[in-house]
């Protein structure tokens, strides 16, 4: 419980031994956040940290309750390493729930998306299966989430001015 990780306005919680919580006010309307999670033009431009140095080579997003999702990075599609799973729940624009089908103890991802003052409020909650896939799972989000979410916000505004 007592792990977090703030950067900036980005929180990186462990709520329990299998749950991880992360939360970020963004400056810009729940419509176009919930678009950057859910069109995969848009979310190319900011779900890979940049200082990982690692592009996007594909993205597949069929984003409906039952549909699935693939992302792949990596320099060439020989190196390219690949994140699957299936969306549980889409309910635009407040809710999306998906799988982490990858790995073999993967979690289960939530992310709720509430507008308070053309402001978005984003909770992303991830239960493991277990404790140690937690722990292996916390090291990389307590690094990456924060620079992809600020990626996130810098996207927003492009999106917003050009709205």
């Amino acid at each position: 419980m007592g792990d977090r990780a703030s950067n900036g306005r980005t929180a990186v919680e462990r709520r329990s031994e299998l749950e991880l919580v992360v939360t970020r006010t963004f400056n810009g309307p729940v419509r176009l956040v919930f678009d950057a999670w859910t069109k995969p033009d848009l979310f190319k431009l900011w779900w890979a940290p940049k200082s990982m140095g690692v592009p996007i080579l594909s993205c597949e997003m069929d984003v409906r309750t039952g549909g699935s999702y693939r992302i792949a990075f990596g320099h060439d599609a020989s190196d390219a390493m690949a994140f699957f799973g299936k969306y549980l729940d889409v309910s635009p624009p407040s809710r999306l729930v998906w799988t982490n089908d990858e790995g073999g103890d993967g979690a289960v991802t939530t992310v709720t998306f509430e507008e308070e003052d053309g402001r978005t409020l984003l909770v992303l909650q991830e239960l493991y299966p277990s404790k140690e896939a937690l722990d292996q799972s916390f090291v990389g989000m307590e690094d990456a989430m924060p620079e992809q979410f600020e990626q996130l916000d810098e996207l927003l505004i492009t999106l917003s001015a050009s709205v």
